[in-house]
């Protein structure tokens, strides 16, 4: 579980948009960051191979909004190309907090 700006985020919310988001695949990275005093959730995600730019961003909007809409955090949302996310082992790492203490 993530505490964003007080807003309890599980991962599996992010990965259930995901899953029914057309345009994506199911890998995706949540990357936590500070931006002054707030902290700043980024979620990258892989397109599927051949997706057309414009889908990507429609996709990129779709996410943003149902993250928006269905957990209560505002979030930026990155879409990469196909195998770019890194892996261990072929299991993705979903989370990683940049945020220095």
């Amino acid at each position: 579980m993530i505490i964003l700006r007080g807003v309890n985020v599980f991962p599996s919310q992010i990965e259930e948009i995901v899953l029914r988001t057309p345009g994506v695949a199911p890998h995706f990275q949540i990357q936590l960051t500070r931006r002054g005093r707030l902290d700043h959730m980024t979620v990258r995600v892989e397109s599927r191979p051949g997706t057309p730019a414009d889908l990507r961003e429609t996709a990129a909007r779709a996410i943003a909004k149902d993250v928006k809409d269905g957990v209560g955090v505002t979030v930026e949302v990155t879409i990469v190309e196909p195998e770019t996310l890194e892996r261990s082992l072929g299991k993705l790492k979903r989370v990683k907090d940049l945020r220095q203490e």
